[in-house]
């Protein structure tokens, strides 16, 4: 067996791996739920794998610098030709673990855990997992280094905007990518490689636009590009206050545009992906639906991502996409339900 760990602590480790998915992120639960095995416990280990990469990012109670060092660390704990272990990593971010760790914190102090799971994964699931989770890591350490004297992020444009939610979310659209594309045709495996990027920066960008307020009074991070909050007479310091509604949301809606240009590419990824594996359609084609429903709210009402601190569809949309995706739906009917929940909340 693969990493020669015994059955029984392997069954043990990949249940609570499950488990905790739970608490950490109930929406990408959701997706794990809708896969079959081995494709849900490959996503649901290097899912969490991310979010240890993911916890430090965002914890603002760690300095920039000591943020970026454990961001290698962990690097360097996932590479198979390094000294550096799992167990070193955990040593160096012990300090840092709150006394009463929530979900994600439960996580990072699990890491060991969790690469021994990984580690009992297939030769080809654990080729396709470490090198997008790495590249995350390391790409989250440049950009804490490129804002250590802000004391959080503050993009500056665009591009950088993209680049940023590349190494966050384009890297795990990759890595599902990799998983999917040793079992797709040639052609559909091209496909998938070509619009990986655009099912995960749509997803990311609309995160983005509707987290405004949370994201810079919890992370005091800026991804509103400054150079159209500028446009619009903000100071990313202000990007919170309820005065700045109306000028914030001129910035939102751009970054909704942005996110739905991304909206083809990411149907395509889907219509093209094998269900085989344990992979399923419905797994990827409810937050893709409910990104378009989201983007819907946003353009409809971006000044509420201040006057409220979020915009989002309805439970009882959600309820209804899911309804409707795990009925008689498959990949011929998307582009139509698509087009239907762009317009109306569905019901």
């Amino acid at each position: 067996m693969a990493g020669g760990h015994p059955p029984k602590q392997v069954k043990i480790g990949r249940e609570w791996c499950h488990s905790v998915v739970q608490d950490v992120s109930r929406t990408f639960a959701l997706t794990i739920d809708a896969l079959e095995e081995p494709m849900a416990t490959r996503i649901c280990v290097g899912y969490l794998l991310c979010r240890v990469a993911d916890t430090i990012e965002d914890a603002g109670s760690i300095p920039p610098a000591e943020q970026a060092n454990l961001l290698r660390t962990y690097d360097e704990a996932l590479d198979p030709d390094s000294e550096t272990t799992p167990a070193a990593f955990l040593s160096a971010v012990d300090e840092w673990i709150p006394a009463d760790p929530d979900a994600d914190w439960t996580v990072v102090s699990e890491t060991a855990e969790i690469v021994r799971v990984f580690e009992s994964l297939d030769a080809d699931a654990q080729e396709a997992i470490r090198p997008t989770v790495r590249e995350m890591a390391t790409g989250m350490a440049a950009f804490v280094e490129r804002y250590e004297d802000e004391g959080g992020l503050r993009i500056q444009s665009p591009s950088e905007l993209e680049e940023y939610c590349w190494y966050v979310a384009g890297t795990v659209g990759e890595l599902v990518t990799e998983l999917l594309a040793d079992v797709a045709d040639t052609e559909d495996a091209e496909a998938m490689r070509t619009h990986a990027q655009s099912f995960a920066l749509l997803l990311q960008l609309v995160n983005v636009a509707k987290d405004v307020s949370d994201d810079y009074r919890e992370e005091n991070n800026v991804y509103l590009p400054d150079t159209w909050l500028d446009d619009e007479g903000v100071d990313p310091e202000a990007v919170a206050d309820p005065s700045n509604a109306e000028a914030v949301g001129s910035v939102v809606d751009r970054v909704t545009d942005r996110a739905r240009g991304y909206a083809d590419g990411a149907q395509r990824w889907l219509e093209v992906m094998p269900t085989t594996q344990g992979n399923t359609l419905a797994a990827w084609a409810v937050p893709f639906l409910l990104a378009v429903g989201t983007i819907r709210e946003l353009k409809r009402r971006p000044a509420d991502v201040v006057v409220e601190g979020d915009v989002k569809v309805s439970r009882a949309e959600v309820q209804a996409v899911l309804e409707q995706v795990y009925g008689e739906f498959d990949q011929s009917s998307l582009a139509g339900l698509r087009e239907q929940i762009a317009g109306a909340p569905l019901r």
